[in-house]
């Protein structure tokens, strides 16, 4: 399956953003933690949520499915804390269900996360901050096992910034007898979003957003109904479409604060940007200015729109500078760039982008989520037609991506085999 498009359209219209994978599946975790049910809404429908899903019912959750963007959970029937699949040893947040389960029964036995290939992402902050609420840990056959005979608050500081750590380690805490301190927390969008959910269970959490998250430790949670917030590198995603396709797109459904710093970069490469309660509105421009952009931990510029920032420094006027502070594989998308005219010299975790008038199609391959999305944008600015393999990656992500992109007038489909293709090329050309 692959994505096929032909570019130099600019997008134009208005789209409306998903909720938040990356709060999802931190609150779907936290869902089973009461034995009563728990109503989430405005969920992704996306693969990396659907296999969370079937891993929960895996282990005796049980879903109800009410619509696509809408889960009943009941957690009461757990029959087992050891959670192996195929699928879930290729999703890296699976590891959240060790934090739920560590709490909720005080011992959890959950295979090691996968996910995209971008860099080092050792789970040690994550074991870390187990042992310190007295837990026991261990890898051994491929599973991450925690145990505790008696879980009990404690202080943690992390090591690094890690938004995972920091979610994993609050969901064993808000169950532990006492008091805990995570310190140097990740203060990300999602960790607020799921300290929410959990305050709305019954827990007693105080400072998510803040880098010293306090945790007063509660006997049982209850049923709860919850809102997942917008998904921030979703609508990112869509406000750099606007800007390397010249167009003018109103992104709809965002909290515009958890945007300043993808606005702020937009800005200066010389979009005009137009913010209102929850919508935004890009407006790009004939040429962008280049720039120079380091990746940091919230509310600095985020890892996840790194690739698709790339992007916009290839179409943009001058030589720009990519400064990737959080994972070193990050840049394996120049590759697949290079193919379409772009011109960038790595060194590190140091990119050089030396600005194009335009790119040319070519037949790529995504490398993971966010880079595949990032060629997608560069697809639909380069003249003539563009192919993308290995959109599984992107699909993990993504919410119906081609589909909304059509509705802002990209010429994109899904293609299945060769002949789907030639098809599409035939009524493009």
């Amino acid at each position: 399956m692959q994505y096929i498009m032909k570019g130099g359209n600019p997008l134009v219209g208005e789209v409306h953003i998903s909720g938040a994978k990356n709060a999802a599946l931190g609150i779907l975790a936290a869902a089973v933690m009461t034995d009563e049910s728990v109503t989430i809404d405005n969920l992704p429908d996306v693969n990396d949520i659907n296999v969370m899903l079937d891993a929960l019912t895996e282990i005796g959750v049980v879903v109800d499915r009410i619509d696509a963007h809408t889960v009943k959970i009941n957690g009461g029937n757990i029959h087992t804390v050891h959670v192996d699949n195929e699928y879930i040893r290729r999703m890296r947040a699976g590891y959240y269900l060790i934090g739920a389960l560590l709490g909720k029964y005080s011992h959890a036995e959950v295979a090691l996360p996968g996910g995209c290939d971008i860099g080092s992402r050792p789970i040690d902050q994550h074991l870390k901050g187990f042992r310190a609420l007295s837990a026991t840990t261990r890898v051994e056959y491929g599973m991450v096992i925690a145990d505790a005979r008696h879980l009990r608050g404690g202080h943690v500081f992390m090591d690094m910034v890690s938004v995972g750590a920091t979610i994993n380690v609050m969901l064993a805490a808000v169950l532990a007898d006492g008091n805990t301190i995570i310190e140097n927390a990740a203060k990300e969008p999602h960790v607020v979003d799921v300290a929410n959910m959990l305050n709305s269970m019954g827990a007693r959490v105080r400072g998510a957003g803040t880098d010293v998250i306090r945790i007063r430790g509660v006997s049982h949670l209850h049923g709860t109904e919850y809102s997942i917030i917008p998904d921030q590198i979703e609508a990112g995603t869509f406000m750099f479409a606007a800007a390397v396709t010249r167009g003018d797109v109103t992104v709809k459904n965002v909290i515009p604060k958890h945007m300043e710093a993808i606005s702020s970069k937009l800005i200066e490469m010389g979009c005009e940007i137009v913010e209102m309660d929850d919508t935004i509105r890009v407006v790009g421009r004939p040429r962008l200015e280049s720039c120079n952009v380091k990746t940091l931990p919230y509310p600095g510029f985020p890892t996840d729109m790194q690739p698709q920032m790339g992007v916009a420094l290839v179409l943009a006027h001058g030589t720009g500078v990519i400064t990737e502070s959080i994972f070193e594989n990050r840049f394996k998308y120049v590759g697949e760039l290079a193919k379409m005219g772009a011109q960038i010299k790595v060194e590190g975790n140091v990119a050089v982008v030396y600005g194009t008038d335009r790119l040319t199609g070519a037949d790529l391959v995504a490398p993971d989520l966010r880079a595949g999305a990032a060629l997608v944008l560069a697809g639909l600015a380069a003249e003539g037609i563009t192919t993308i393999d290995d959109i599984h990656y992107i699909l993990r992500g993504y919410e119906a991506f081609d589909e909304k992109l059509r509705g802002l007038g990209a010429v994109i489909e899904t293609v299945e085999n060769a002949r789907e293709a030639r098809k599409f090329r035939l009524q493009v050309v």
